[in-house]
């Protein structure tokens, strides 16, 4: 009995990992298809300049800020970017548990000069996608990536990878966001469809461009289709 309750919780947390990275798990599915808009809508928005680096936040916790960055870095990397996802929400970090690594050396470490670059950067089964887990959470977030480390180290990043994707904290609980914002070239702010307060939305876009932060558009997370949409007439929900 007890084993088959292990493997019951291992197979549900290897689903729930799949449903989180459904752009590459399901890539011919109704919401992989979505991210995709969303890959093409960001990269519309600046026409006449190719975007480096990018910054996904919301407004509160729990609005699906993590599985947007994550999801957003896969259909990035399927066009042949190369990508690289850094886990700068260094007070709850995520990432690790998505793509199933340790989370042992990060970006904090980077950030705190007790590893290098090659250390902390590490592939994943994606092609074309690297990851910056979190690393140990340090006392002091918003003070390491607002130093000139940081500045240094996106330089760097720069240099290795076409697009670089800022999975942050939520604006509005943090400052971290906006120090990211200022240093990203564009912002996505994720609202979850039903939850999110329109007044909360609307701070945390002041927020990011208080921080001559550039949003660049809204992903609305978690909104329910009618069966009788013309998407489920046309497209239906391929598995």
């Amino acid at each position: 009995m007890v084993k088959t309750k292990a493997n019951s919780k291992a197979k549900k947390g290897l689903q729930q990992v799949a449903r989180k990275l459904i752009a590459n798990s399901n890539p011919k599915s109704f919401v992989s298809e979505q991210y995709r808009t969303v890959r093409t809508n960001i990269s519309f928005s600046l026409p006449d300049q190719e975007l480096g680096s990018l910054l996904v936040t919301s407004a509160a916790p729990g609005e699906g800020k993590s599985t947007t960055s994550a999801n957003l870095a896969v259909v990035f990397a399927q066009t042949g970017k190369r990508v690289l996802l850094i886990d700068a929400d260094m007070r709850k970090p995520t990432t690790h548990y998505t793509f199933h690594v340790a989370n042992t050396v990060g970006l904090s470490n980077l950030l705190t000069r007790q590893a290098q670059m090659e250390e902390v950067i590490r592939p994943t089964a994606i092609e074309n996608l690297s990851l910056i887990t979190c690393g140990p959470i340090p006392p002091n977030p918003a003070e390491l990536l607002a130093s000139k480390t940081m500045d240094m180290a996106l330089r760097d990043f720069r240099q290795q990878f076409d697009l670089v994707i800022f999975d942050a904290p939520p604006v509005l609980s943090v400052t971290d966001a906006q120090i990211l914002a200022s240093k990203s070239e564009g912002t996505v702010l994720v609202v979850n469809s039903g939850s999110t307060e329109k007044d909360n939305a609307v701070k945390a876009k002041e927020a990011v461009e208080s921080a001559n932060g550039r949003i660049l558009g809204t992903v609305l997370n978690n909104f329910k289709l009618e069966k009788d949409h013309y998407y489920y007439q046309y497209y239906g929900t391929a598995e």
